[in-house]
């Protein structure tokens, strides 16, 4: 079959993911330099967590046969946070990244309150990060251990904890959200009581709270709208 476009709000499965590595010298990040790390140094002064390192920005996503198929270069953080501050003034490339769905057993799911003082302070959404270097395996992307690491740091959750399931893409805009469910064989109370012990053992959590999401009736503004679509959409396929 040939290439398939996906429109913005549209929940798609996926069969595979083919993300790669290929260089690319970003031009809003060349030409915006000072401007990006002044940009930077303001964010530094106001959120305490917030630091440069280096992360991975997609380019090209071309879906095919139910696999997604992206080049992905390596960038700094600064430029990023730059980027997505002024509004997304390119549209060059995508911030796509690997998010846990923790489901419980008794169907809820649990989302992480961002703490303060990160990028993404007060935001609600689950556990995720940006891709960065340490995702790399040879030329290939590893966005399942890029998510198995992010759901350990923020919730103390490990591989063993859950069991895994597909992925599905969640466009929106110059975000590309790549979501796959974490079945726990725990109740949603249970499950949230032990992140926060974990959460409680932080000296710098990510998180500031763990949130429990049943139904439409707990969906809450802070939710990215990426989020919402997925909730609704996993809802209703399960009715």
């Amino acid at each position: 079959m040939p290439p398939r476009s996906f429109a913005d709000g549209e929940v798609v499965p996926l069969e595979r993911l083919a993300l790669t590595l290929a260089p690319f010298d970003w031009p809003f990040a060349r030409e915006k330099r000072a401007e990006i790390d002044a940009h930077f140094a303001d964010l530094q002064a106001r959120l305490a967590h917030v630091w440069n390192g280096r992360i991975l920005l997609m380019r090209e996503p071309v879906l095919a046969d139910g696999v997604l198929h992206a080049r992905f270069f390596e960038t700094d953080y600064a430029s990023f946070l730059a980027w997505r501050d002024w509004g997304w003034p390119t549209r060059d490339v995508i911030n796509s990244f690997a998010m846990g769905a923790l489901r419980a057993a008794d169907g809820a799911y649990l989302l992480g309150e961002m703490a303060e003082g990160t990028a993404n302070e007060g935001s609600v959404y689950f556990p995720c990060g940006t891709p960065d270097p340490s995702d790399m395996r040879g030329d290939t992307v590893d966005f399942a251990g890029s998510v198995a690491r992010e759901v350990l740091e923020e919730t103390g959750l490990s591989p063993d904890d859950y069991t895994a399931g597909g992925w599905v893409m969640v466009p929106a805009g110059p975000r590309l959200a790549l979501i796959r469910v974490l079945q726990s064989a725990a109740p949603a109370d249970a499950l949230r009581a032990r992140i926060l012990q974990h959460l409680a053992r932080e000296q710098t959590p990510e998180l500031a709270n763990i949130r429990i999401v049943r139904g439409p009736d707990d969906l809450d503004p802070a939710m990215p709208d990426f989020v919402e679509i997925f909730l609704r959409w996993a809802w209703r396929a399960v009715m």
